[in-house]
């Protein structure tokens, strides 16, 4: 099942379609599905895809021709193998459709490995005949050093002929929690917390199993997938993989600072300088600078925070690498029982604020925020504040902290993954953090919603705004979709829908309104299962009330849309719509 990845594919399409020759680089870390977005791309579309491997030069030619043949392509029907890489490349111009010519070469930085003139080749047939062809070619890698450093630098041949670069990144929370329909919010946050954005691990988890038996089976057990990635991974991209384990072990249960991970791994200062480089430009660390902080401040190899950026690498070195022994002894309920789900609400603290950012910047875009956002991050660091009378330097540490682009205004933001309210005390804190002058807004995320005093002070204050993980699915489904202003009427849809669903949908959800006997009157059973080719979950939340018309909710899943009106199930599919409703 293909998720996600809707501007990645409208970016590709929108090339497809161009007027030109289009000549793109797409690249990314290991495992964050550049393979699947590129067959999604050519599902409809006729195109020569070749992956490179771990080949000998000729070995690679001739494996290229073999897939050049399977096309079965007439001008090419009684060629052995290619004479070389300029007639190889020139065979994208037979390929036999009315749309552009497509040439895919997935793992490109195999083959320039063993054949350092096979970007030449390319520029000059670039320069000489295909940039005047209705041709489109996909260069795509995971070695993100040699693409970045060689493939797109300026002593590099194909330097100034790409007519586009991109850089695929995880997928965001809104899209990982698809993995999961049938997870609550509450799990779906943990999932993602160990798992991130990466559709690799992702696809791991059986959507059927409960979050424990998912970690468990998926990524405790001997012989998995997980169970081997991070060592596969680092021996994939690095050397020195025990030392590159020490750090990213460090990072992992909490030293953050350069100074915390010199002291704690104990390398010399300039070899961890390189080596947190290294981490950086895989994907698997980022370096973190407080909100406000400086150009120099940013740019300091000692200044700031290091943190994981991949949630996995983080969930691995937190718990089972420290747990090897009695995982390898098939102990997997003991790691599970004494160091695991004491702590895991703990860990999943931090993804959660990276959550509540994604959040905020998506409402940035829709332009749903009091201002406009610019550069918001975690603060740290020390203000001056009076004690007692007496001035002192204490330090501050803020979840969020969101200026403008003038720092005249600010969102003050903090993020409870707790099993309790949110209660005044702690808002109260984070008022009392405030160190900067102009106009202050908070935001309040809380797993376990809120106590009634927060809860009343914000009905009153318009600068206090709270938002649950509910609400924040809710509006994070409804800002994909462009323009729709939704308010008091509130329907999830799914972002995968057709653009002729969405119209119908909003054409009639407007209109839909409840009967408060609708729970009483079985709302499952209205429901024909085993007619359902789609896992769906339903939520009816009745809320903001106006005299006896209630606000419904539901959620939307794999294109299928359930409208109710007056008991009446209406089915807008993708497909043919299921049998009868009973």
């Amino acid at each position: 099942m293909f998720i996600g990845r809707e501007s990645e594919l409208q970016y590709l399409n929108d090339a497809y379609r161009s007027d030109k020759a289009e000549f793109i680089v797409l690249y990314g870390r290991r495992r964050v599905g550049k393979t699947e977005l590129l067959n999604e791309f050519c599902k409809d579309k006729t195109a020569i895809f070749y992956t490179c491997r771990e080949y000998t030069d000729a070995k690679q030619l001739q494996s290229f021709t073999d897939k050049v043949h399977s096309y079965n392509i007439p001008a090419f029907e009684y060629v052995d193998c290619f004479s070389g890489w300029e007639k190889a490349f020139s065979a994208v111009l037979h390929v036999p459709t009315s749309g552009k010519k497509l040439l895919i070469i997935d793992e490109f930085p195999y083959a320039c490995k063993v054949n350092e003139s096979i970007p030449s080749i390319l520029q000059v047939l670039w320069d000489e005949k295909l940039r005047h062809e209705n041709v489109m070619i996909i260069l795509c890698g995971s070695a993100m050093s040699f693409i970045e450093k060689e493939l797109l630098a300026e002593k590099n041949p194909l330097y100034g002929r790409t007519t586009g670069i991109y850089k695929m990144k995880p997928l965001p929370y809104t899209d990982a929690i698809r993995f999961f329909p049938n997870y609550s919010d509450e799990d779906k946050l943990l999932a993602y917390a160990i798992l991130g954005g990466i559709p690799h691990y992702l696809s791991q988890f059986d959507r059927n199993l409960s979050l424990e038996q998912n970690v468990k089976r998926n990524i405790l057990r001997k012989g998995c997938a997980l169970y081997n990635e991070v060592e596969f991974l680092l021996k994939q991209e690095l050397r020195e993989t025990a030392v590159y384990n020490t750090i990213v072990e460090a990072i992992a249960l909490g030293c953050n600072s350069f100074s915390e991970i010199l002291s704690k791994t104990q390398l010399e200062k300039s070899k961890l300088s390189v080596y947190l480089k290294n981490l950086i430009e895989i994907s698997i660390v980022e370096k973190e600078s407080p909100a406000l902080a400086s150009d120099k401040e940013k740019n300091s190899s000692t200044k700031g925070n290091y943190i994981l950026t991949d949630n996995f690498f983080r969930f691995w070195y937190a718990f089972a690498y420290r747990n090897l022994t009695d995982l390898e002894n098939d102990d997997i309920d003991g790691v599970w029982e004494s160091n695991i789900v004491k702590s895991l609400h703990d860990f999943a603290s931090q993804p959660f604020e990276k959550v509540c950012l994604e959040y905020l910047y998506l409402l940035n875009r829709e332009k749903k925020l009091p201002f406009r956002i610019h550069n918001a991050s975690r603060y740290w660091g020390k203000t001056m504040r009076t004690i007692d009378g007496k001035k002192q330097s204490v330090n501050l540490e803020i979840d969020i902290l969101a200026p403008d682009t003038k720092k005249k205004s600010f969102i003050f933001g903090e993020c409870k993954f707790r099993d309790e309210a949110f209660d005044m005390q702690q808002f109260r804190n984070l008022q009392g953090k405030v160190f900067v002058d102009g106009a202050i807004w908070f935001y309040l995320f809380s797993l376990s919603g809120f106590t009634e005093a927060v809860s009343a002070y914000a009905e009153n204050h318009d600068h206090v705004i709270l938002v649950t993980i509910d609400q924040y699915d809710c509006d994070i489904v409804l800002s994909t979709i462009s323009s729709f202003e939704y308010e008091d009427k509130v329907v999830h849809i799914s972002p995968i829908i057709s653009a002729e669903d969405e119209k119908n949908i909003k054409s009639k959800c407007f209109e839909i309104i409840s009967h408060p006997e609708l729970q009483k009157q079985g709302f499952y059973s209205l429901i024909d299962i085993d007619n359902i080719l789609f896992d769906i979950r339903f939520r009816l939340l009745l809320g903001k009330t106006e005299g006896h018309t209630h606000t419904v909710a539901f959620h939307f899943h794999y294109g299928l849309a359930v409208l109710i009106n007056q008991f009446q199930l209406a089915f807008i599919l993708h497909d043919s719509p299921p049998s009868s409703p009973r």
